[in-house]
């Protein structure tokens, strides 16, 4: 009975073990074609679009990426504004929210139920609802040839604060808030030096997301940008159609490549906190 129930467990896992390898291969494959597409000509690209075997056209579509034929495509302004928008969203972005859930679970006031639940009423609204309001507005203020609007917003992420209201609650002992307090620790400095800390998983976590998010936006740098010098990398990417009747089709899965490379930095960085982050927030002592 315990040979079966042995033989059991390894069919199991082996089964398992399969599967996982094999939608590992199927998210990867994606990218894989990317990258072999980037080093091939337009001509192998419509004969066959499907390879993984690397070919020798990757410094004509360097070329044919920096050249004219690309309508002013400058990787190093999109990496540039890019890294900017992306950066500091994410940074104004996990630090309010999580200052704001520490907040509504550090502190007892009288909305504070009703506070949350505006929050999560505000998670139900699509971002493309308030796309032309938004746009108006900072057209009132000036700012449409500007990287502020795509930065400052990023304050209020309310699906950033349900997480790490969530996470607080499993991770954050008030105790030690109490001694904080009882030792003359002001409220910005607990926060900073004790709360933060033990936060650092879910930062990175939704870091994550939110670096990616940002760095994938096209609709509002779109909207909002028209001075070649602003563009980020996804406004750089569209660009590369080029001409109506011939488009290098090799120069885009470049431009495509170089878009993706720093999302993969940033992923391998901080990928290692995502389990962490499960795994604490999953367990409340």
């Amino acid at each position: 009975m315990k040979k079966n129930v042995t033989g059991t467990t390894v069919i199991g896992r082996t089964l398992i073990y399969t599967l996982l390898i094999l939608l590992a291969v199927i998210s990867v494959l994606p990218f894989l074609i990317m990258f072999a597409n980037a080093t091939r000509s337009t001509i192998e690209i419509q004969q066959r679009a499907l390879s993984l075997i690397p070919s020798r056209y990757l410094l004509d579509n360097l070329s044919h990426l920096t050249g004219g034929g690309s309508r002013g495509f400058n990787a190093m302004v999109g990496f540039r504004n890019s890294f900017v928008v992306s950066t500091g969203a994410t940074s104004l972005a996990v630090y309010f929210s999580s200052l704001t859930a520490y907040g509504i679970v550090a502190y007892d006031w009288k909305m504070k139920h009703g506070f949350f639940a505006f929050i999560m009423g505000i998670m139900m609204i699509p971002t493309t609802v308030s796309t032309i309001g938004f746009y108006q507005f900072m057209m009132q203020l000036g700012w449409t040839n500007n990287l502020l609007p795509l930065i400052l917003p990023a304050i209020a992420s309310p699906t950033i604060v349900f997480f790490m209201r969530q996470y607080l609650l499993a991770t954050l002992s008030l105790e030690m808030v109490e001694a904080a307090r009882i030792d003359g620790s002001g409220e910005f400095a607990t926060f900073n030096r004790i709360v933060l800390p033990i936060m650092k998983p879910a930062i990175a976590t939704q870091a994550i997301f939110v670096f990616v998010a940002t760095w994938n936006n096209l609709l509002l740098p779109l909207i909002l940008l028209q001075r070649q010098n602003l563009f980020t990398m996804p406004i750089m990417v569209s660009l590369l159609r080029g001409d109506i009747y011939r488009t290098e089709l090799g120069a885009i899965y470049l431009g495509l490549s170089m878009t993706v490379l720093p999302l993969f930095v940033v992923y391998f960085i901080l990928s290692k906190y995502i389990i962490a982050g499960v795994a604490l927030g999953g367990v409340k002592e």
